[in-house]
């Protein structure tokens, strides 16, 4: 595939690994494909170039070095054979506040290089899908950007508040993109931690994972919630159902789930028909640990 390798160095997108000019390695990827451009983006803790958290030879690598049971090809699962797929990485080690401050700058570097893409290639659907903090990087984009410039976002487990989606997504330049927000209470646990160590702007937003962004192109889907895992089936799309408790990783790593990406990447599964059968609201917090935890039991009364 035309996989091209991009990282963001001083605030700027260039391709990794070396000092050749982006423009016309992104213009020669381009020429060899007419469908969809498909750009991903990791989350916390990866770092291009580093000997073992590199996302270009791990997560976004078409054949990933790494062996651990986190990792999956994501071009590979995607069907990105002979498809212009980006692999876009930032620096996302260190303090969760560092990382938070630069996933927000990573995203006008990737704003910028979709502007490439829609100068060379103009009719192009342009699509992203990113997890975690990788979400919080789409959606600065998408603010950054021209209306409409990213076609569909999906955001796994997102590392981003309600109320600043909700105001990208609901602006001009966020209106025309559609979002599959991809969440589960298996996630619970990070989100209340990050709405901890990073507070919100607006007292008492909480994380994109537990929906409240009800605009007319964005789509909720909670992963452990039965009755939408039933309604996937009956689309065709037969996703295992969740085996932890707590996993931050649960929306690339579960059975089944990237059948659903591509369809709803390629448009073959429109997101209106994907909305119809889904729930309209998620599960609370916590519900997926409570029924686990030990009931208070009523008190003893003594026999009369």
């Amino acid at each position: 595939m035309p996989m091209l390798r991009i990282t963001v160095i001083e605030h700027e997108a260039r391709l990794h690994g070396g000092t050749a000019p982006l423009l016309p390695a992104l213009a020669d990827a381009l020429a060899t494909d007419s469908g969809p451009v498909t750009i991903m983006v990791h989350g916390y803790k990866y770092q291009p170039g580093h000997p073992v958290h590199c996302p270009h030879a791990s997560l976004m690598s078409p054949a990933p070095r790494a062996k651990d049971r986190r990792v999956v090809s994501w071009p590979d699962r995607l069907g990105l054979q002979g498809r212009v797929a980006i692999s876009f990485g930032w620096q996302a080690r260190g303090s969760i506040w560092a990382a938070h401050r630069r996933a927000a700058l990573a995203g006008e570097a990737l704003a910028a290089l979709v502007r490439e893409v829609r100068r060379l290639a103009p009719r192009r659907p342009v699509n992203v899908i990113a997890h975690s903090l990788g979400a919080r990087v789409a959606l600065a984009a998408v603010r950054a950007g021209a209306p409409g410039a990213i076609t569909r976002a999906i955001l796994l487990a997102a590392a981003e508040y309600g109320a600043v989606a909700r105001h990208t997504l609901d602006s001009a330049r966020g209106c025309r993109t559609q979002v599959l927000n991809v969440t589960s209470r298996e996630n619970d646990l990070f989100d209340f931690m990050l709405e901890r160590l990073v507070p919100p702007t607006h007292p008492g937003d909480r994380m994109l994972g537990h929906g409240g962004v009800n605009l007319p192109q964005v789509v909720t889907l909670q992963l452990d919630d039965e009755q939408s895992l039933t309604a996937l089936r009956r689309l065709g799309f037969p996703i295992a159902p969740p085996q932890r408790l707590i996993c931050h990783w649960s929306p690339y790593l579960r059975e089944g789930v990237f059948p659903l990406y591509r369809a709803i990447l390629s448009g073959t599964l429109p997101m209106d028909d994907l909305r119809a059968v889904l729930p309209t609201a998620c599960a609370p917090r916590w519900s997926r640990l409570r029924p686990r935890l030990p009931r208070p039991q009523p008190p003893l009364v003594p026999a009369e």
